[in-house]
């Protein structure tokens, strides 16, 4: 399909169109084609502001800006977007854009790790693992948009975040080159800590007036905020001395604070992925895959529901300590979860809950374009069939709390199992059933018999 563009006053605002999703963005100026096109995956915060200029000004990239709107503060009105867009600007960028991606993040890689039953290392629920390919999807096209043959992020040198961003590049586009600046070493060397950021971009004139002014990084999207560094790098802080600085935990109430009454919810599930969400004690109902998801989040941070304050294994090799807030995510988490023992047969969660721990490491570590996440994508969605119903959960006091599962495909059948009928089973039968599973352990502890009456006369 041919590329198309709809032009109209300056900065020049661009839908285009190829063969993919609709995109939104704006040229500054138009670039020159003696120098290589690059799309930088950007914040517009300080360190991408500076690296926007360094490869810009020094490396000799025509840049294009790219911000990806997943739900996080940055991007809540269009006035914060506008003075990202004015930032990139100052900073070199010819192009920019933000795209909404909430929705596509939402139905495609939240729904899809809820569906799988997701838990990184048993507790992390990867919303920031799994925001990363959606973020570099939507940077590759435009790439393609742009005809731009190199490509970026502002991950450091040390973190998960440079294998998920550029695995995913090379996963869907092996011709694209990934430039790296916190692995450059004239990068390295004339930046040393932030201070020389922050003087680089005052002599560039790239405002930094809005820099944050907290000892911790954090990542936020419409799932989840991530907060790591500063003295979060000590894994026993706070412990019961210190509390956590006070910025942090904004998706979710201090326990102490949440209210004395619980919130009662049904939520329905089709094929595995909600569908809607009904509060029974206001009345409330909620559809639609991302109004839905941001319901949860909105009730479940009220209920302090989840926080998580971990140590995992980067896959870079070292052990970090992170913390979390998933409020939505956990909500579904449990509630999905508790749907699947109601329809899915043991043999297949069995097999499935063993595939569950290879997909949550592959997710983590950044292989989502890959074939054997894709394999492993589709045998999940199959596993899903029977999965519709309701389930009914209570919030209190940070906890989801299971209060019933219903569905017209359930595995469970009332007379079978009831103590007060017979339902069609003869109990008669468990005897053999017994003793036919007994045979093996019979002959080992005759054996052990044998070898104890050896050991005596000894």
């Amino acid at each position: 399909m041919f590329l198309s563009r709809a032009l109209s006053r300056s900065p020049k605002t661009l839908t285009l169109t190829r063969g993919f999703a609709a995109l939104n963005g704006t040229h500054f100026r138009e670039p020159d084609p003696s120098k290589p096109r690059l799309v930088l995956a950007y914040s517009g915060g300080l360190d991408t502001s500076c690296q926007l200029s360094w490869l810009a000004k020094e490396k000799g990239y025509e840049v294009c800006a790219y911000i990806a709107d997943l739900g996080q503060d940055d991007t809540l009105d269009q006035s914060a977007i506008d003075a990202i867009r004015e930032k990139a600007e100052i900073s070199g960028a010819y192009a920019f854009y933000c795209e909404d991606l909430k929705e596509d993040f939402v139905e495609n890689y939240v729904f899809k790790s809820i569906q799988a039953s997701a838990l990184y290392e048993g507790r992390y629920l990867l919303g920031t693992s799994i925001a990363r390919p959606c973020i570099s999807a939507r940077q590759v096209e435009i790439c393609k948009a742009e005809n731009a043959t190199h490509i970026s992020h502002g991950s450091t040198g040390k973190g998960n975040d440079q294998v998920r961003f550029e695995l995913a590049y090379l996963g869907m586009d092996p011709t694209l080159t990934c430039v790296t600046m916190w692995r450059d070493p004239e990068y390295l060397e004339t930046f040393q800590g932030r201070l020389d950021l922050i003087d680089y971009a005052e002599r560039e004139g790239i405002p930094v007036s809005a820099t944050k002014k907290v000892s911790f990084s954090e990542d936020e999207n419409c799932m989840h905020i991530s907060y790591e560094s500063g003295e979060l790098e000590d894994p026993a802080f706070p412990g019961h001395t210190h509390e956590y600085p006070a910025e942090m935990w904004k998706k979710t109430t201090p326990l102490e604070d949440t209210p004395d009454t619980p919130c009662n919810l049904t939520i329905d599930f089709v094929k595995g992925n909600p569908v809607k969400v009904t509060n029974v004690d206001d009345g409330t109902v909620v559809t639609g895959s991302l109004d839905l998801f941001m319901y949860l989040n909105k009730v479940g941070g009220e209920h302090g529901v989840g926080r998580e304050d971990i140590v995992e294994n980067r896959f870079v090799g070292m052990k970090s300590r992170g913390c979390y807030e998933c409020p939505g995510g956990a909500i579904l988490f449990r509630s999905h979860l508790d749907l699947e023992t109601l329809c899915m047969d043991r043999e297949v969660m069995r097999i499935r809950d063993g595939l569950t721990v290879k997909f949550s490491e592959l997710a983590y570590n950044g292989f989502w374009f890959t074939p054997e996440m894709t394999f492993l994508r589709s045998t999940m969605e199959l596993s899903q069939a029977a999965v519709t119903g309701s389930v009914d959960v209570r919030l209190f006091k940070g906890n989801v709390i299971n209060r019933g599962r219903s569905s017209p495909f359930s595995l469970y059948n009332q007379d079978l199992v009831s103590m007060d009928i017979e339902g069609g089973f003869n109990a008669e039968m468990s005897t053999g059933f017994i003793q036919t599973l007994s045979t093996r352990l019979k002959a080992s502890a005759a054996r052990d018999l044998t070898l104890d009456a050896a050991e005596a006369q000894a």
